[in-house]
């Protein structure tokens, strides 16, 4: 009997592609979802075998035993994730109640239940915002917004558990992730590049990681299969890291448009968006921020199976379908 994997957060961006992924390895996955309303008609992830179930922060213990019983391994993706603007009256409290404190009890009762790892998708925010070096596993975190603290109290909890208790637990943070079905920053950053809009980014010279969804996929699959990652944590990334001209340097190619790009002096932008209120987003976009894969390379023999040229391609072609679907209609 093939071993059960428990993935929560199982509809989402990467939550799909790791099901997809978990069945091609020959592994049974339970797919874990919010809502009801998130389960195909026919109960099913892909094949046969393979079941969704409703999980969440509110579940009785009793769904939850019921969902863990049987499972091997556990991969928590579901999270309230990093907004730009977060309308919470106490983000911090609203992060810590869905990251931290969700984590601990799935863990907790993971334990109780006889799962043997817990894979745990935390992100770069926990070592911070900006690099002047690339960041490592051993730099002190440094969290600077409630999402990013909420994940590092949630890595805390599980490292007391573990200990305590024996369940393997293995922590990846990754940097932006981006491909076919992204949202968010990248996804506005396609139209914008789509549409031909100038942007005043030409002098950038900053550096910046990335992960492609199916490199990020491949090392949550490396983290539930080789037993060398238990109690570790990981940084992950494409390996190739891009200024922000680049990047749009490199989707105009993929989109077949010109760069919309023409340049402006840094310090221009930085009173610009001091005075539009925008600080923060101009220090994403001039700022840098690396991270040194090599430890999980190193430990784990893990490569990026993708390309950064090739994730963009493929993320480029899938906004171009949408595109030219929208269009039609």
């Amino acid at each position: 009997m093939a071993d059960v994997v428990l993935v929560t957060g199982a509809n989402g961006f990467v939550g799909s592609a790791l099901c997809r992924r978990l069945q091609d390895e020959g592994l049974s996955v339970r797919a874990a979802v919010r809502d009801r309303s998130n389960i195909p008609l026919n109960g099913q992830v892909q094949g046969s075998g393979d079941e969704w179930v409703v999980l969440h922060d509110q579940s009785s213990e009793g769904d939850i035993q019921q969902a863990l019983h049987g499972v091997q391994t556990v991969v928590h993706l579901a999270a309230r994730v990093h907004v730009m603007v977060d309308h919470a009256t106490d983000p911090l409290l609203e992060f810590r109640h869905a990251n931290r404190d969700w984590t601990e009890r799935i863990a907790r009762m993971a334990a109780q239940e006889g799962v043997r790892r817990f894979v745990y998708m935390s992100s770069i925010k926990v070592n911070g915002e900006e690099t002047h070096a690339p960041f490592t596993e051993d730099n002190v975190p440094n969290p600077r917004d409630p999402y990013g603290i909420s994940k590092w109290e949630a890595e805390q909890a599980l490292a007391t558990l573990s200990e305590k208790t024996g369940l393997e637990s293995v922590v990846l943070r990754p940097p932006l992730v981006y491909g076919p079905g992204v949202r968010g920053n990248f996804l506005q950053l396609l139209n914008v590049v789509r549409k031909g809009i100038p942007l005043p980014l030409d002098s950038v010279d900053n550096r910046r990681s990335l992960i492609y969804r199916e490199n990020l996929v491949d090392a949550l699959i490396h983290c539930v299969q080789d037993r060398r990652a238990a109690g570790r944590t990981y940084l992950v990334s494409d390996g190739e890291d891009l200024s922000t001209a680049e990047l749009i340097r490199r989707l105009a190619k993929s989109l077949k448009k010109d760069p919309p790009l023409w340049p402006l002096p840094l310090w221009v932008l930085r009173v610009i968006g001091k005075f539009a209120g925008k600080t923060a987003m101009i220090d994403r976009l001039l700022g840098s921020l690396q991270i040194d894969s090599s430890r999980i390379r190193r430990e784990l023999d893990w490569h990026p199976p993708y390309s950064v040229d090739r994730g963009i391609e493929e993320t480029a072609s899938w906004f171009l379908r949408g595109f030219g679907a929208a269009r039609r209609s």
